[in-house]
């Protein structure tokens, strides 16, 4: 842990993470709480928001104190999970098989580039005419921007890989299950990651545009309430909590990708 910290310390890397977020919350203040400039004078400044977040008694009704905030951040975050899960299981599959047979790319890839650029939220009347719950038509909405955004991702991975290899199982014997299993999922392992944590994102951003339109709870629900009743500083609370929550869940995402794929970190030479 001491360790860990001091290289933290240490890293140029981490001070320029700290000089950003400072700068940020300094010019979030100078413009709402000093320069007081038009279209600003009315959004919180950093300190009344912070105040009502940590304050026992919020002026709006929302901070760490009241149960409703963790209500809200707990149907979020099981939405997510579950969306995630689906995309990670659903996508990985699709797109290795994309990568790994050319009969069934020449079958499917062009239904999935045609279905690709369609936006989350225009699922959404369907999704609310078909699934038979609120809650799935959400799931849904936010499943499916993560579903294809691994789907490419695993996809170029399978393409990326070098053909030697093949060519070396093939010299070796391989039966195309062993090559599939020892040369195309570990091939294409670092680009399935990368695929994941961006899935992770624009789940995250798909789910907040679920939850305005269709959701009875949540973080995306209380912001669009919140904005109905003109509580500004709440809506700024659940801003923070949806960039911490994506933040620390993409952070898991990079952490398990490093734990799976340490013989690529070494082969770059990173944390040696």
């Amino acid at each position: 842990m001491g360790i860990s910290f001091k290289r933290w310390v240490t890293n140029p890397d981490s001070w320029g993470a700290v000089a950003s977020i400072f700068g940020f919350v300094l010019l979030w203040y100078v413009l709402t709480a000093v320069l007081r400039l038009p279209r600003f004078d009315k959004l919180p400044d950093p300190v009344a928001v912070v105040t009502a977040w940590l304050s026992p008694n919020p002026p709006d009704g929302l901070s760490i104190f009241t149960s409703v905030y963790y209500m809200d951040i707990l149907y979020s975050v099981v939405r997510v999970l579950v969306s995630f899960a689906l995309a990670t299981v659903l996508g990985v599959g699709l797109g290795l098989l994309l990568g790994w047979s050319r009969v069934f790319f020449d079958y499917a890839f062009p239904l999935v580039e045609t279905l690709r650029p369609i936006p989350p939220i225009a699922w959404i009347p369907l999704a609310v005419l078909v699934l038979p719950t609120t809650e799935m038509g959400v799931i849904f909405i936010t499943f499916i921007a993560a579903f294809f955004a691994t789907v490419l991702n695993t996809l170029l991975g399978v393409q990326s890989i070098d053909q030697v290899y093949f060519r070396a199982a093939k010299c070796l014997g391989s039966r195309p299950w062993d090559v599939f299993r020892h040369v195309v999922i570990p091939g294409s392992l670092p680009a399935i990651f990368t695929g994941l944590q961006v899935a992770m994102g624009v789940a995250w951003i798909s789910l907040v545009a679920g939850e305005m339109i269709s959701g009875q709870a949540g973080l995306g629900y209380l912001i669009y309430e919140d904005y109905s009743n003109l509580q500004f500083v709440n809506i700024v609370i659940g801003m923070l909590t949806l960039g911490l929550l994506g933040y620390g869940s993409s952070a898991l995402v990079r952490l398990a990708g490093k734990r799976l794929m340490t013989w690529e970190s070494r082969r770059r030479g990173v944390g040696a």
